[in-house]
């Protein structure tokens, strides 16, 4: 299984997970409930966030590598009424699918990611909006009582996107040079650097594999965690806890990972 996805299956995916959401705003006793891992939004916020996001990203992919003018004005609020709401943000992710189809993958994008390993098109646009589509279906499936793991394509490609696009930077590392290592169970893993140079991640061999036994570098691993490549990406977003996965080494860097503010 690829941790990269093809620009058709982003776009697929990406309606996937808007269709998993949409099934528990429609579902749901009440959209006035709290959601546990966004306790300051109740499942309408959600909801809201949700539509008016995939709206603003609709216009920003539209506007090319130019920031777009914003989405908001003139642009209908998110219906109270349920029935409302569902068409709504369907309607909402059709607009964002349309805007990526007509660029395509290769067309250049204003992102609020600049110097990380995610470049600034469009086809990277599409491969972050499906992750944050799938953590906010997550939030809203354990807000109703019903959490799902993501999909394991899915989630591989998200542990990569999230370290890609996310943590990636030219800004000096403030302590220690270390390295923190990811396992998915699926197979696959990858080693983030930290030092003087900034953050940069790469993919390495998983564990077991004869390869694997041949790179055991660097000495400066920190830090290692292991889990379902679900659970991995549902813990760098702080929707579970470490206790969650199994960590080797010192688990305090992630700590000092979460608190760092780099310049850039």
């Amino acid at each position: 299984m690829t941790t990269t996805l093809a620009f058709p299956v982003l776009l697929r995916l990406i309606e996937e997970r808007s269709s998993a959401f949409r099934a528990v705003v429609a579902s749901a006793p009440s959209l006035d409930v709290q959601v546990p891992t966004c306790p300051e939004w109740t499942l309408f916020d959600l909801a809201e966030h949700i539509g008016d996001g995939r709206r603003a990203w609709a216009a920003t992919v539209a506007a090319g590598p130019a920031p777009a003018k914003s989405a908001a004005e003139g642009a209908p609020a998110a219906p109270r009424e349920r029935e409302a709401l569902t068409a709504w943000l369907a309607e909402s992710t059709r607009q964002l699918l349309d805007a990526l189809r007509e660029a395509g993958p290769d067309g250049g994008c204003w992102t609020w990611w600049g110097a990380s390993q995610s470049p600034r098109t469009c086809g990277a646009v599409a491969r972050h909006q499906l992750q944050q589509l799938a953590v906010h279906t997550y939030d809203a499936q354990i807000t109703v009582g019903a959490p799902e793991p993501l999909p394991a394509d899915v989630a591989l490609d998200g542990v990569e996107e999230f370290l890609y696009t996310c943590v990636a930077t030219p800004s000096a590392w403030p302590h220690k040079p270390t390295a923190f290592d990811f396992h998915a169970a699926e197979g696959h893993s990858w080693r983030l650097t930290v030092d003087g140079d900034g953050a940069r991640s790469t993919r390495i061999p998983a564990p077991g594999t004869t390869s694997a036994a041949a790179d055991e570098g660097p000495d400066a691993v920190g830090v290692s965690v292991r889990g379902t490549a679900s659970e991995l990406v549902l813990f760098v977003y702080d929707r579970i806890p470490a206790d969650s996965l199994r960590i080797e080494g010192d688990a305090g860097l992630f700590d000092l990972l979460r608190a760092w503010e780099p310049e850039e």
